[in-house]
């Protein structure tokens, strides 16, 4: 899998390095990295990853393709703070659901502070059509 192009920030490198792999439940999704930063982050999800048998259909999916995303860019974020995400809030509204393609979330930054980031990211089928949005708060400390 291809977490991160050539482009990226080395902090971004350094935590994708750190973590290894995006955890199990985002593996069986295919949540495939396009690109990472505190600012946006872009991933992609095959709609089909939703008829796997563990349990998670339609928009769980997409908060799992959300919640990855909003993780990621946080800890990023944190890395050039010196501060370590600990808790997280989810909140997803669902326009539609996709049952075959690819969909594309892509993150920004609406808040980047000392103890918490927020990040919303908005999730399209490959016609550009909005599928979902979720909204990511990640509370930090100092590490």
């Amino acid at each position: 899998m291809s977490f991160i192009d050539a482009a990226q920030n080395d902090a971004a490198r350094q935590l994708l390095e750190a973590r290894g792999d995006l955890g199990e439940l985002a593996e069986k999704l295919g949540i495939e990295l396009v690109s990472l930063s505190a600012e946006e982050a872009v991933a992609t999800m095959p709609a089909a990853g939703n008829r796997q048998p563990y349990g998670v259909i339609n928009g769980g999916a997409y908060v799992t393709l959300g919640e990855t995303l909003g993780s990621f860019a946080a800890n990023v974020h944190a890395l050039g703070r010196d501060k370590v995400a600990v808790g997280i809030e989810i909140n997803a509204t669902h326009t539609r659901s996709v049952r075959d393609g690819v969909v594309t979330g892509t993150c920004r930054a609406l808040h980047l502070g000392g103890t918490l980031t927020t990040h919303e990211i908005v999730i399209r089928d490959e016609q550009e059509r909005l599928v979902s949005t979720v909204r990511i708060t990640n509370f930090l400390r100092d590490r």
